[in-house]
């Protein structure tokens, strides 16, 4: 049961965060994701094979959080009115849109939990209820949290380029664009991935927790 609810919940989240990608570009100008048929919610334009389907397999087959990513939204830096600055807007639209869906989803769960008619539903769907809402909530905070590690391809290390100067920029994204990609598998392969993740996730699904007044 909870696998059926968790991976639309997955693939709805990964999508969302492309799409808010190319949102932002079109509305700065970049015309490329519309143009690619990529400006669409529809998970089908966006499937990856191994972010979207090997990934999530791999955690559910290892009974790990299910976990994945889509593929990547093309965005032309050129028809950007500034280029650097534009490129940081849109790797940081990613991760505001998966925080802006798990807030969604708190002040949704929040306003359930103040009618009684939903405390009061059979239990069988009032769990159903309560494990979607708190794993679309995990599962966005994680996926913003993890995609804003300054480690190109990241969002967060096309954020840190938009502030550096340019030099420094160049030789950023040089480095990690040939070793990036290698640093977070290997993150993920030995375990340290999550001595960086789980500190900020615990943190806020800790103040979560304290505005929901229930155990998530």
């Amino acid at each position: 049961m909870e696998i059926i609810l968790y991976i639309p919940i997955l693939f709805f989240s990964i999508v969302w965060h492309e799409f808010a990608h190319g949102l932002v570009a079109y509305k700065l100008g970049d015309d490329t994701a519309y143009l690619s048929g990529r400006l669409t919610l529809n998970p089908m334009a966006h499937i990856d094979w191994i972010g979207t389907l090997a990934v999530p397999a791999f955690c559910y087959i290892f009974h790990l959080p299910l976990f994945g990513w889509a593929k990547p939204v093309p965005v032309n830096p050129l028809r950007l009115p500034s280029p650097r600055a534009d490129m940081g807007k849109v790797a940081a639209a990613g991760p505001c849109a998966n925080l802006l869906l798990a807030a969604v989803l708190v002040l949704v769960l929040k306003i359930l939990l103040l009618i009684p008619a939903f405390a009061q539903a059979p239990a069988a769907k009032l769990q159903a209820v309560m494990v979607a809402f708190q794993y679309g909530i995990f599962i966005n905070i994680l996926l913003a949290v993890f995609n804003l590690m300054p480690i190109p391809p990241l969002d967060g290390g096309n954020i840190v380029a938009a502030f550096l100067p340019v030099r420094s920029a160049m030789r950023y994204q040089m480095f990690f664009g040939r070793y990036g990609m290698y640093i977070v598998v290997i993150l993920i392969v030995t375990g340290l991935l999550k001595y960086i993740l789980i500190p900020p996730v615990s943190l806020a699904l800790g103040l979560i927790n304290k505005f929901l007044a229930l155990g998530l």
